[in-house]
């Protein structure tokens, strides 16, 4: 094989690993408001989100489009496949230490982190006016429009459902949260899936295997979805129990409202704008809105400033791995 090819192959296979890393770093961000409600069981909720991130793969176009060609500017070659090498595995490793601690960071910010970082180490070119129009605007943004959001909704249906008996909203809540479930699923699998498949796409590019960095061979999204619903299915029991019953005490109204919330920003970014937004961070800060309706204090700020702070860590932490990283991939490429 030429050293091309197995450039782009090393390259292709650890955006696998990043993938299924992602798939159960991120499980969190679809089902654990179902699972703390007891809407959905823990395996049936899993299932679900893996079919749903299968699905969300296909829808992940535009998304793809902007992380594999308007994030970093690189030259064909083998030396620049091992500037996404090390980037990816810069990813990898920050989502590891933040699954191991239960933080739901942004896998996708890790991701684009660590590319950036690796870049910058081998003097490569950043699309700056792309990274904050596509990456650090949203990054902003969508937290505060989940909370907005999240606490607007909430609030429409504590007003609609006012007269209500509890436990018999409680039950129909539980079922409609399996609708916002699945949706939540298919909007991170068009936001997650296809960041992965924008990698390999970038490695396919660099490698001289394609002439664009905006086409997508069909092969790449049946295998990023693949890998992305059995890293989903193998669950993030950690992640989950932090975002399911740490910020708040989530009921069934409260489950369905964030969902939706979160989903319907999911949905826009990807189909709309093409942006590359963090499920974690839109779902988390719509659960934050949620909580707020009770009272201020029944949203525990020490765990979300935690989880805020790995946040901000997020993309200079990745980064910062991943240019250490291409140090010491640099001399087998």
């Amino acid at each position: 094989m030429s050293p091309e090819l197995v450039a782009v192959l090393a390259v292709i296979a650890v955006a696998m690993v990043f993938d299924y890393t992602n798939g159960f770093h991120d499980a969190a961000n679809a089902i654990a408001t179902s699972i703390s409600t007891r809407a959905l069981t823990p395996r049936v909720a899993l299932a679900m989100a893996a079919v749903g991130n299968f699905i969300g793969a296909h829808f992940g176009a535009e998304v793809a489009k902007t992380v594999g060609s308007g994030l970093v500017d690189l030259p064909s070659g083998v030396s620049s496949l091992g500037i996404v090498f090390a980037g990816v595995i810069g990813a990898i490793t920050w989502n590891l230490i933040t699954w191991y601690f239960g933080l739901p960071s942004s896998s996708s910010h890790a991701l684009i982190g660590g590319l950036v970082g690796s870049t910058l180490a081998a003097a490569g070119t950043v699309l700056w006016g792309g990274i904050a129009s596509d990456v650090v605007l949203p990054m902003i943004l969508s937290p505060l429009v989940g909370f907005g959001l999240g606490f607007l909704v909430m609030v429409g249906v504590q007003w609609i459902f006012r007269h209500g008996q509890p436990a018999k909203l409680n039950r129909g809540f539980r079922y409609a949260q399996t609708v916002s479930a699945a949706a939540m699923s298919v909007g991170h699998g068009m936001q997650d899936a296809a960041k992965t498949i924008g990698i390999v796409v970038l490695a396919l590019y660099v490698g001289g295997f394609q002439d664009s960095a905006e086409t997508i061979p069909e092969w790449v999204f049946w295998t990023s979805a693949t890998v992305l619903a059995l890293g989903t299915y193998a669950g993030g029991w950690r992640i989950i129990r932090t975002l399911g019953r740490k910020i708040i005490d989530l009921g069934p109204p409260e489950g369905f409202a964030a969902e939706t919330v979160a989903s319907s920003v999911l949905y826009f970014n990807a189909l709309v704008l093409g942006a590359p937004i963090s499920t974690t961070h839109t779902i988390t800060s719509a659960i934050m809105g949620v909580g707020a309706t009770k009272r201020l204090s029944a949203v525990r700020w020490g765990v979300a400033g935690n989880i805020v702070g790995a946040w901000i860590l997020t993309f200079p932490a990745a980064g910062s791995i991943g240019a250490v990283m291409y140090f010491v991939a640099r001399p087998f490429f």
